[in-house]
Formats: structure tokens, sequence, C-alpha cells
């Protein structure tokens, strides 16, 4: 099975690649790259390392070594250098079935059935994931009669059966169900993994809403407990808090289990409910065994995470009967992994505050740098050495040095999730706090008016 895309590109290419050429997505690659344009994109991504250990690239209708140049030809001779400069498409493939070999010929073909009649297209097959896939630049312009390419639902279609054909033809799997290809692939993948998506913390809501209740009325009003917005219609559609978009109740699945006649039946059909309340539970008193004095307070980011994992309901494992968890927290439970990678390197690193963390990521980023440095130099030996020991000795130290770099890089980017995340862990158990408030006062009303 292969998912595809495709978008275009205003910004003299620079966007795009430094996506299709990112360095964080190769084993093997030098520093990083500021893009200027074409020419230096296809300079790097056809380097004879990176093509020989992670990258296939191919040029279809140009040379590789004279891209750049080919396609701005195009462009200047038929007057054409503005407005869309390019595009890019994606075509990605399951883990494990296809192999790098098969992936790129299987690209060189779409481009060949899409775009290789009128148009210039570099084709690269990128393998730093499980999921090997294949990305298109294609030039706007035809070489042919100097017409644009048009990106439209058609042309897309076509792709997209391209693609699907492509795939029969080398023994793939296919999406059949049209249906299924409104979904992203990464939460596709999520769901083969079972593991939470969005679309699940929503189910489950919903199921525990259809649980607790005896009519609709008091199904709707559950729904509105937990959080969220409903919207009456031709269908029936839910909000919950941190979301833009409204989903609609029949799509939350593949079988329209939840059509307003399916939730009816399923509420009339229980014969025993569950009357637990749905609002905040109360306050559990805690008591702590030993000497206060001599307890080690958490601080920092540490505390932030554990005190946003236990609102969460992860944390205590073994907690019994575990409070309903807010849907902007439950939402998180998609990403628990690199929470937990992040978690485990603060109390590793035993980062407390923003300093410890942009000290740490100062000195990985320049450990990092000395490393690719070393290792480009190592690559010069490689290429001037003739003797075959001293040369495996060498391509040992380069893989000892990659392997040390991937470490590296993994480290700095959980430092900047460390970044990002604690600002939106503060931002949504501000927002929680900020509606627990409210809904104690308007109980609090509530109950003067009752008294009255």
């Amino acid at each position: 099975m292969a998912t595809t895309a495709i978008w275009d590109v205003k910004d003299n290419l620079q966007r795009v690649l430094n996506y299709a050429s990112n360095p964080n997505k190769t084993e093997v690659h030098e520093n990083s790259y500021h893009y200027n344009g074409l020419e230096q994109a296809i300079s790097y991504t056809t380097n004879d390392l990176k093509t020989e250990k992670q990258l296939y690239v191919t040029g279809l209708n140009c040379n590789l070594a004279t891209a750049h140049k080919e396609m701005m030809i195009t462009k200047k001779g038929f007057n054409k250098t503005d407005g869309i400069l390019a595009y890019h498409a994606y075509q990605s493939f399951v883990p494990g079935e296809v192999d790098a070999e098969t992936a790129h010929q299987i690209g060189i073909e779409l481009a060949q059935e899409m775009w290789g009649d009128h148009f210039e297209v570099l084709v690269s097959t990128h393998l730093d994931k499980k999921h090997f896939h294949n990305h298109f630049i294609i030039n706007s312009v035809s070489f042919i009669d100097g017409k644009k390419y048009k990106d439209n639902k058609e042309n897309y279609k076509k792709m997209r059966k391209c693609s699907d054909d492509l795939c029969r033809k080398y023994r793939l799997s296919v999406i059949e169900n049209p249906q299924n290809r409104k979904m992203h692939y990464a939460e596709w993948m999520a769901e083969q993994n079972h593991k939470p998506t969005w679309r699940s913390v929503i189910r489950d809501d919903v199921d525990y809403a259809i649980s607790h209740s005896m009519t609709m009325k008091q199904f709707y009003s559950n729904l509105e407990k937990q959080g969220y917005e409903i919207k009456f219609g031709k269908h029936i559609a839910i909000r919950p808090k941190g979301k833009e978009r409204f989903v609609r109740l029949r799509s939350l699945d593949k079988k329209n289990t939840y059509t307003e006649d399916n939730i009816k039946d399923m509420i009339l059909a229980q014969s025993v409910i569950k009357w637990e309340s749905i609002s905040e539970p109360k306050k559990q008193t805690l008591y702590y065994k030993g000497n206060l004095s001599k307890a080690r307070k958490i601080t920092g980011f540490k505390a932030l995470y554990f005190k946003y994992m236990y609102m969460m309901g992860i944390l205590p494992k073994n907690a019994p009967n575990k409070k309903k968890v807010h849907f902007l927290l439950k939402e998180d439970l998609i990403y628990m992994d690199k929470i937990t990678q992040e978690v485990t390197l603060i109390s590793k690193k035993k980062i407390d505050n923003i300093a410890d963390l942009d000290a740490n990521e100062y000195f990985a980023k320049s450990r990092l740098d000395n490393l690719i440095k070393e290792r480009r130099c190592i690559y010069n030996k490689v290429k001037r050495c003739r003797k075959p020991e001293l040369k495996e000795q060498l391509q040992q130290d380069i893989s000892s040095l990659s392997n040390e770099i991937k470490e590296l890089r993994k480290e700095v980017v959980l430092y900047e999730g460390i970044r990002q995340r604690s600002l939106t862990m503060k931002n949504k158990m501000k927002m929680i706090e900020q509606e627990r408030k409210e809904n104690n006062e308007h109980e609090h009303g509530r109950n003067i008016r009752s008294n009255r």
C-alpha cells in the first residue's frame, strides 16, 4: 500500500528542498544546509556518499548534474519564471512491505506515467524511516509546450490510481475502500498498531456517555459534561475542547456505528445503566509516611511532566478507580512514547529549568558539530585511501561516529520537544483549571438558586 500527496512550491524551493533533503532524514550527511535554490539541493541530494548509502536519485528528462540549469532554461525559454516554481509530490509505503530498489522503481514509473511526457522531474527515495518513501520535484513548466502543470482533483485522482496500479503490479497491498483514504497515514498506522488516536479518544467518550444514559437527552447532557460542544443538524457533530472543527458522530468509525438511530438503539438496549457520576470526583486525601523535612521535593520540568502525566491518568501506574481524564489531556496519549522519552532525558540530565535545558542543548549541538566535522575528514581520507585494510578501519570509524551522531540528533530533537511541549502543557493545565473554576461557580450559583 502507498499513500500519496502533492502541493505547490512558491518560495524558490527552499522549503520543499529543506524537507525533501533534510539532513535529519538521512543516515549519511554533512552539516545542515540552508538552500537558496534548486541547484544546491540537487548537488546535495546526488552526493556519492548519500546516494550510495541512503538515497536513490533519478532524473527524468533532465541530467542530474545539470537539472537546475535545465529547469531554469525551460522557465526562461517560455518566459514563465514567476508564480508556482515547482510541485512537490510524495509517495509513502507501509513499513517492511517494499525494499529500496522496488520503492525507487515504483517512484520512477509513477513519475514517468504522470509527468514524464512533458516535465522535468527529480525522483528521490528516502530510506531513513521504517516506511520507505519517494519525493518528486516537478518543474511547473513543460519543456514541450511551455504549459504549466495543473494540480487539480482530476490529476490527483490520476496520481492516486497510478500509484495503486503500480502497487498491484508489484504485489503490494492497496486500500480498496475509498473512505479509508480520508484518514491520514499516521492515524491509519496508529490504529493498525492499536495506539490511541484523536478519533479513538472521542469514541471512548461517546461510549462512556451512551453507557451512562437512559435517553438521548441524557446522552447529550453527558457529552456536554465531558466538555463537548454539540451541533445539531442533518448529522449530529461534536467538538471537544481545544479543537477547531466539529466531527460528525457517524464518521467516528467505518461501520456507521454512531448514527443517531444506532445510538438510540444502544441506549434502549441497555439492561443495566451505570449511575456513576460524570462530574468531577471529590478530592482524595493522601497520607505521607516519613519525615517531610527530609523528603526531596520534585521541581521544575520534572514536576511539570509528572503532574501532567498524573492528570492524564498515566501516573501512578496502579492507581485504582482512575478519574475521568479531560479530552485536552487524553489526546496526548497519542504522543506518550515521545513524552516518556522527554521526561527520561529530563531525569537523566537533571534539567530543572530553562537555563539547564539551554545549556544541555548547547553542549549537545557543539558535540554534534564536532563529530560531523570529524566524520567529514574521515570521508576524505577514505576517498584518497588505497590500502584495503586501512580503508576498512576508516569505514568502521565512520560507522561508529554515525551511530553517535544519530543519538545526538535524537537528543537535540528531544530538547526542542521539551521546550515546546512544556509551554503546551502549561497552557492546557491553565485552560482546565479555568474551566474547573467556571464549573464550580456555575454549580455554586445553581445551589444558591435552588435553596431560595
